[in-house]
């Protein structure tokens, strides 16, 4: 029996789960009056579900403050096949941070192809050593304004995405609709809170050390809005809030016959410029 396997994320699963703002209704974060327990979902609850809006701002003040740090995920995700079957696969992923200007991430798929994204402060530089291409694009400001504008106008996917710009807690606070604790509990040894959000698209559950280092350990989010409702579950490892960092790392030097090619976005608007040239469309030259 002959199957083809559709292997690449879906737009909903690749995008970040608070990806681009625009056109969004701003909506207060709010906790439900009664915990999960109550609702009869989990029976050992250990926190009121008004402390989960202080849990998770606390993560994402301490990530924003950091300035700088690198971690690993291991993550898998749903693919929607033409049958109807969901196919899970996989990827690892090492993100290193140096703010306000630097940022690399570095991809593995389960199938081995990999990818790089990079960014120094100038230019957003993204590359397949797998196919020996890059793309390249010119952007100063920061890695906030890199990565909205990788996301929102080049049309790029970054899972996660928001969890690397200083913004982070505004962009929670906006969007979650909804926020319940749903139990303390240990990831690899480290005592855990473990909340359930939900935002307009997106259901995402987030598990947060406790203590003086409150980071994401483990994050799971459910696009219910997409078809076969597919998840995204990612683990974090190794983090380091102290790492070694050289402004080499976020230097994008390509290797002897790596061919330059551009953004789909930019091919995008060559194309529409192209379309309406005054000699192309009978206007005055």
């Amino acid at each position: 029996m002959k199957t083809t396997i559709k292997t690449g994320l879906c737009t909903a699963l690749c995008g970040a789960v608070l990806a681009a703002t625009a056109g969004c209704v701003e909506k207060p974060m709010v906790t439900h009056s009664e915990t999960l327990a109550a609702q009869g979902a989990v029976t050992h609850t250990l926190a009121e579900p008004a402390e989960a809006e202080d849990i998770l701002m606390r993560m994402a003040e301490f990530l924003a403050k950091t300035p700088k740090y690198s971690v690993n995920l291991e993550s898998g995700y749903d693919v929607l096949q033409e049958s109807g079957q969901m196919i899970e696969f996989g990827e690892s992923r090492r993100i290193v941070v140096s703010r306000p200007n630097g940022l690399r991430v570095e991809i593995e798929h389960s199938d081995g192809e990999r990818h790089l994204v990079l960014y120094d402060g100038n230019d957003i530089t993204t590359s397949s050593p797998t196919h020996n291409v890059y793309a390249q694009i010119a952007k100063p400001g920061g890695i906030d304004e890199a990565v909205m504008y990788f996301l929102r106008d080049l049309g790029m996917r970054l899972p996660l995405a928001m969890l690397l710009v200083n913004r982070l807690p505004e962009e929670l606070e906006r969007r979650t609709l909804a926020l319940d604790y749903v139990e303390k509990t240990v990831i690899d040894g480290t005592p855990t809170h473990h909340l359930a959000g939900r935002t307009e698209t997106v259901d995402y559950q987030v598990w947060i050390a406790e203590g003086a280092r409150p980071l994401p350990l483990r994050i799971v989010l459910s696009y219910k809005n997409a078809e076969g409702h597919p998840s995204f579950r990612a683990q974090f490892f190794d983090w380091n809030l102290m790492p070694e960092i050289k402004d080499s790392l976020f230097t994008f030097n390509p290797t002897d016959g790596m061919r330059k090619i551009a953004f789909a976005a930019e091919l995008n608007k060559i194309a529409l410029e192209d379309s309406i040239r005054p000699e192309e469309s009978g206007g005055k030259q």
